[in-house]
């Protein structure tokens, strides 16, 4: 069953009304008809409902609410990803393969080595480009919310976007004592509890030692991700695939 999006403002009564892009999808691309059963969240309050087309427009969808849903298929594992800027079709997948992995935030990270250069204009396109994207495969993946996708920062802004997590974790191939697996080893097997977790990766060329050094200031946690040199676009898969694997749904603890 297909799955949409909408605020709480379109949820009246027994009836929730959808708009904009979502009516073109599904009147011209899926081709629903009156009748037809789809799922429906509400992002407000995180409610999932069933729902029957009781109308077609072109411009909105009017639609009946059969039933609730109250399974989640969200993670206790918040984990927020802090990309450094690679060409923008890496960026896209990154984006849509750890929302269907169940990552719930985005930043795109400015750093010395990205190749990639922004000004304002291009900034906000690609914004709201990336935004679609986490959308799209949210809706995909039959997630609960959509990941929010935040504007670009300097990397020496980092701290003021993480400062409250339970653990961050660097990616860096020059890391040759610690490795990812030993730190997810340690927050298993304690108090159950939500975590949030922040991964930060290079971009294309990497981080330089200058950023290193200014990162570890705030006692962040370089690690390997493995003998091998992963592309800036494999590493945040790779991390939030094993976060994921190791910790959803387990017992949890503060990092030493």
């Amino acid at each position: 069953m297909y799955r949409f999006f909408v605020r709480n403002e379109q949820v009246k009564n027994n009836t929730i009304t959808i708009k904009n892009r979502d009516v073109n999808h599904i009147k011209n691309v899926l081709r629903f008809s009156l009748k037809d059963k789809i799922e429906i969240v509400d992002l407000d309050y995180n409610q999932i409902y069933i729902c029957e087309i009781i109308l077609l427009s072109d411009d909105f969808i009017e639609c009946k609410i059969i039933s609730k849903k109250n399974e989640s298929n969200e993670s206790n594992i918040y984990i927020h990803v802090l990309q450094g800027i690679p060409k923008f079709e890496k960026m896209e997948l990154i984006i849509e393969k750890c929302t269907e992995l169940g990552v719930s935030e985005f930043t795109p990270v400015i750093m010395k080595r990205c190749v990639v250069k922004l000004d304002s204009k291009s900034e906000n396109k690609k914004i709201l480009r990336w935004r679609k994207i986490a959308e799209v495969a949210a809706k995909q993946s039959k997630r609960d919310r959509i990941p929010k996708v935040n504007e670009c920062i300097n990397i020496k802004n980092i701290y003021d976007n993480i400062k409250d997590y339970d653990i961050v974790l660097i990616a860096y191939e020059m890391e040759k004592q610690y490795f990812l697996k030993q730190e997810l080893l340690k927050l298993k097997n304690c108090n159950s509890r939500n975590i949030k977790i922040a991964i930060i990766i290079g971009p294309e060329g990497g981080f330089s030692e200058e950023e290193i050094d200014y990162l570890s200031k705030f006692n962040y946690r370089t690690v390997s991700l493995g003998k091998r040199i992963l592309r800036t676009e494999t590493a945040p898969i790779v991390m939030v695939a094993n976060i994921i694997y190791e910790l959803e749904g387990g017992k949890h603890c503060e990092t030493e």
